[in-house]
């Protein structure tokens, strides 16, 4: 079970190494100082190979900087969200990193995380990890067919297609004021998805460079294509482990409000 899971942290991004702390908040990245620094593309592409025992995190939250030294002085480098890095060592609310181009600095220990999800559709739960450890399980309820990919939007006459996606996703965006109590939403359809969708002529070509642009400049990709979209993690789950979803995982309010705090925008998501 290990030895899966640590192919599982190589697919995410790797993520191992302690929990970001909450006690330091990590310094603004100014406007002015993003013009005057280098700024990384390695969030953009998943690495193809990551020692599995690497204490890894990956930048959350919003972009950070990385410094020369473990201060808010001497900028070197703009890491975007969801940018991979191997943790060294973390004190006084700084840790020294390691960029996959292989140059070290600080960055706010606030700012990285080693938590990542795992939703199991056959099992019908939540699982929440910190790098390699099982931190937490919830009951999880799904999409009205459990037994398929989702491959299109669904709807009344086509109930069918209420389907959990599956594939590795992220936490795009945070919702506190969501109808189904608060939600987590999904990167749902992502650039797999708009290629599928183009081959298949559910989509157009506009809608298809809509979805990578949207992926590639970390926003929210177009929700309203023959694709579908809205898929979240939110709340008001029934605890039953049912299927009555349009795709998305819902999980009770109690769960969610544990989920909350620890979730951040980037987290990676495997959804099996």
């Amino acid at each position: 079970m290990r030895k899966i899971l640590a192919v599982a942290l190589v697919g995410l991004l790797g993520l191992a190494g302690p929990v970001a702390a909450q006690q330091s908040t990590p310094p603004a990245v100014p406007s002015t100082a993003l013009s005057d620094v280098e700024e990384t593309t390695t969030a953009r592409a998943l690495p193809t190979h990551r020692p599995a025992d690497a204490a890894l995190s990956h930048v959350v939250g919003d972009a950070t900087l990385l410094y020369n030294r473990p201060d808010s002085t001497a900028p070197v480098r703009r890491l975007p969200v969801r940018t991979p890095l191997q943790r060294q060592e973390c004190e006084q609310g700084w840790c020294r990193v390691r960029t996959d181009e292989g140059r070290t600095g600080h960055v706010p220990e606030a700012a990285i995380s080693n938590v990542w999800i795992r939703v199991s559709k056959a099992e019908r739960r939540v699982y929440l990890y910190r790098g390699p450890e099982l931190a937490a399980t919830f009951k999880a309820d799904v999409g009205y067919n459990t037994f398929s990919d989702k491959k299109r939007q669904g709807s009344e006459t086509l109930r069918d297609h209420w389907r959990t996606p599956e594939g590795t996703f992220y936490v795009i965006r945070k919702n506190p004021s969501s109808s189904f109590y608060k939600a987590l939403v999904l990167n749902y359809p992502t650039i797999d998805d708009a290629e599928r969708g183009l081959r298949q002529d559910l989509i157009s070509e506009a809608q298809y460079e809509a979805i990578v642009e949207a992926q590639r400049d970390f926003r929210l990709p177009p929700m309203g294509t023959d694709l579908g979209g809205w898929i979240e993690i939110h709340g008001e789950g029934t605890g039953a482990a049912t299927t009555w979803t349009q795709g998305c995982v819902a999980v009770q309010n109690e769960d969610m409000n544990r989920l909350w705090p620890t979730v951040k925008v980037g987290t990676p998501v495997l959804v099996e």
